[in-house]
């Protein structure tokens, strides 16, 4: 198939293309499909002649707020395919803000060596983790969290039982699990449906003491909740990837609190998303060729 690659042609993606047949050209006119790895701002109008795009992101929340999810249109995305990545920096975070990384970090002394004794926890010590949006970096991230030995609750939109979780529950039936919860981890993607569905009420259910994780989608949280449940000490703190807005302000009072680890929408990297994109599309290709559904194809009426 011919393919245009926009903005620019990842080398190592192309070459993956080509090895198996596929040939990159310049101008969408000729081309079969669209592979986009650049801010949507600069997303292009589709010609006819574009049978599927595959984008190199798991988010298309932005394209639906433009109205360019086109139906007519076969969508390809990236879900699942920095698993890997995204499950280890979850991880990564949420054991910052366990061990009061970021405390440590800002003290520059030993002096600070009783107060995070007195805070410090261990996920070891038979902790209750929900995962809300329990897809293919859930699972993963359940594999990573096995050797510490935690109950795990995945919720999803559908209830279907995830592989590793102890339990798993719709996110409409959810509400139950809140107040048990010593970990969320959300991985939930920005749609209509799960815009700010972490609010001050489900913050505010969670177990007093409780660490929220969001290497998800920012707006799927109520910020202002978030710093208020931070502030008043409901909330033990939060390990965050993304955030609503983003990136925040310098003067945000999120970066002043010692319990929240902050990165900047780094849990995948651009080295990793050149690795993967070009195996991971031809995946997608012989599906389409085969005339059957992508493995990551886009339900665009559930816009993910």
């Amino acid at each position: 198939m011919r393919y245009v690659m926009l903005p620019e042609p990842w080398e190592e993606t192309e070459a993956d293309l080509a090895a198996a047949g596929h040939e990159r050209v310049e101008d969408l006119e000729k081309a079969d499909f669209l592979l986009y790895t650049g801010y949507w701002d600069a997303f292009p109008e589709l010609p006819d002649n574009i049978r599927f795009v595959q984008t190199a992101f798991a988010g298309l929340d932005a394209l639906v707020r433009n109205g360019q999810l086109d139906p007519k249109v076969r969508w390809a995305n990236a879900a699942g395919w920095y698993a890997d990545s995204v499950a280890e920096s979850t991880l990564g975070l949420l054991l910052g803000v366990l061990h009061e990384h970021k405390l440590a970090t800002r003290a520059g002394s030993f002096d600070v060596v009783p107060t995070i004794q007195a805070r410090s926890r261990y996920l070891f010590h038979e902790m209750t983790v929900v995962i809300l949006g329990a897809g293919g970096i859930g699972e993963r991230l359940i594999e990573m969290l096995a050797p510490f030995h935690v109950h795990v609750i995945a919720v999803n939109t559908s209830g279907r039982d995830v592989p590793g979780a102890h339990e798993t529950v719709a996110l409409a039936d959810a509400a139950g699990a809140w107040g048990r919860v010593d970990v969320l981890v959300n991985l939930l993607p920005l749609t209509d449906a799960t815009r700010g569905v972490v609010d001050a009420d489900l913050l505010a259910a969670l177990k007093a003491g409780c660490i929220v994780v969001n290497t998800g989608r920012g707006g799927t949280v109520d910020t202002d909740a978030l710093v208020a449940a931070l502030a008043s000490g409901h909330l033990g703190g939060a390990g965050l990837d993304v955030t609503d807005p983003e990136p925040l302000p310098e003067d945000h009072p999120l970066w002043a609190m010692d319990n929240v680890l902050i990165t900047p929408h780094s849990a995948n990297t651009l080295p990793n998303m050149h690795r993967v994109t070009g195996p991971r599309t031809l995946e997608n290709i012989a599906a389409f060729e085969a005339g059957e559904r992508m493995p990551t194809e886009v339900d665009v009426a559930a816009q993910y």
